[in-house]
C-alpha cells in the first residue's frame, strides 16, 4: 500500500504541475501545450483526490498537505471547465425566428493533408449540404479532387499549398473583396472575405490556420497569437458583422483565445452548450476543441455539430447562424480591460523567435 500511496502523491503533483504550468505567460511550447488537456487533467485530478482521500486519509500533515492540494486542483479544474458545460450560461442565445434570408452555415474540415479519401469529405459535404465550405491542408492532390464543388459552390478561393497550410474556400453565397493575407508568415495563409446573404447583407468571414506550438511545427506560440490578435483587432474595427472560422491550432479555453474573444468582442458558441473535441480523431482520450467558429453579437444561433469523420485525425464542424440585428442587444460583447489590450498589443509587437 505504501507503493500505491507514493504512486498516487506524485501522479497528483504532476497533475497540479500540469494545471499551474499555463499560468506561466510564456510563448515556449512546453508552457503552452499543457493548457490543452484541461478535461483530461480534471479526470486524473479527481481519480487521484478520490483514491488517495478514500484510501489514506489521516491527520498526518504529510497526508493532508497532499490531500488539500489535489482537491483544491480538481476545483481549480472544474471551475475552468465549467463554460464549456450545458448548465453554464450560454453567450450565443438560439434563434427564435425563423429567417431563412438571413441565414448562414458552415462547414470547416482539417482534411489531413496526406489523407486521400476524398470521397468521403465530399460525400459528408452532400449531405449537410453547407453554404460555405473550408477545407484546411488541402494540396494540390486535394485541389484537383474537390473541384466538383465548383458546380455546386460557383465562389472559391483556391489556396493549395504543399506545406500542410493550404485553404480551399468553396461558397455558394457571393462573395467579394476577397484577399489571400499572409499576415505573420509568408507560407501561412489566411483568407478574408465579404460574403452575401440571401437578404443582401453583408458578413465579413475570416478563414484561418496558424501554426501550433509544438516541436516539428513552431517552438513557440508567438506566430499563432500575432495572427489571431491581428486578426482580433481587424474584427473590432470591423464596420460589418464578422465571423471567424478555422483550425486555431488553439483550445477554447486558452489564455490566447480567451484574449482573442476580448479583443475581437466575438462570441464562442461553445460556451454553456460544451466541448466539441475536433482533435484528434484517432485517439478519444486526447481530444480537444481546436476547430472554432466565433462570431459577431448580431448572430444567433441555429445549430452547431462536430460530424463525422473521414479519415482525418479532425472531425469536421459545422456551425449555422442567423443574423439579427437586434441580437446584439440582448447578447453581451467580451470587453478587453485596459490591461488586456497592452498585453495584445504586446504580443503583437513580439518579434517572432528564430
Amino acid at each position: 500500500m505504501d507503493y500505491l500511496k507514493t504512486f498516487l502523491e506524485i501522479t497528483g503533483c504532476l497533475v497540479v504541475l500540469m494545471s499551474l504550468i499555463p499560468l506561466i505567460r510564456n510563448d515556449y511550447w512546453t508552457f503552452r501545450v499543457f493548457e490543452y488537456p484541461r478535461l483530461q487533467k480534471l479526470v486524473l485530478s479527481v481519480a487521484v483526490a478520490g483514491m488517495y482521500l478514500s484510501l489514506f486519509f489521516s491527520t498526518e500533515v504529510r497526508t493532508l498537505l497532499f490531500s488539500g492540494a489535489f482537491v483544491l486542483n480538481s476545483i481549480y479544474l472544474c471551475y475552468l471547465i465549467y463554460p464549456f458545460t450545458p448548465v453554464a450560461r450560454k453567450v450565443i442565445l438560439p434563434a427564435e425566428m425563423h429567417l431563412p434570408e438571413n441565414r448562414i452555415s458552415i462547414l470547416s474540415s482539417n482534411v489531413l493533408q496526406d489523407n486521400k479519401n476524398t470521397a468521403g469529405c465530399l460525400n459528408l459535404i452532400r449531405k449537410y449540404d453547407p453554404d460555405i465550405v473550408l477545407l484546411l491542408e488541402t494540396d494540390g492532390f486535394w485541389y484537383e479532387s474537390t473541384l466538383v464543388l465548383r458546380d455546386s459552390y460557383p465562389y472559391q478561393m483556391t489556396v493549395p499549398l504543399e506545406n500542410t497550410y493550404g485553404m480551399l474556400l468553396y461558397s455558394r453565397l457571393v462573395l467579394s473583396e476577397t484577399e489571400v493575407r499572409y499576415l505573420v508568415d509568408e507560407e501561412i495563409p489566411s483568407i478574408k472575405t465579404l460574403v452575401t446573404l440571401p437578404s443582401g447583407q453583408k458578413v465579413q468571414l475570416f478563414c484561418v490556420h496558424p501554426t501550433p506550438p509544438v516541436p516539428g511545427e513552431n517552438l513557440y506560440s508567438t506566430e499563432r497569437d500575432k495572427e489571431l490578435l491581428l486578426i482580433a483587432k481587424e474584427v473590432k474595427a470591423n464596420r460589418w458583422p464578422c465571423i471567424v472560422v478555422g483550425d486555431l491550432n488553439d483550445v477554447a479555453w486558452s489564455y490566447t483565445t480567451d484574449l482573442f474573444t476580448k479583443i475581437s468582442g466575438l462570441l464562442d458558441p461553445r460556451i454553456g452548450r460544451g466541448f466539441y473535441n475536433t482533435f484528434h480523431a484517432g485517439i478519444p482520450v486526447l481530444r480537444f476543441p481546436l476547430d472554432h467558429v466565433f462570431c459577431s453579437t448580431d448572430f444567433k444561433l441555429v445549430g452547431l455539430a462536430r460530424l463525422e469523420n473521414f479519415s482525418s485525425d479532425h472531425f469536421p464542424i459545422l456551425l449555422s447562424l442567423q443574423y439579427e440585428p437586434t441580437a446584439a442587444s440582448r447578447q453581451q460583447e467580451p470587453e478587453a480591460e485596459p490591461e488586456d489590450i497592452e498585453v495584445a498589443n504586446e504580443k503583437i509587437s513580439k518579434e517572432v523567435p528564430e
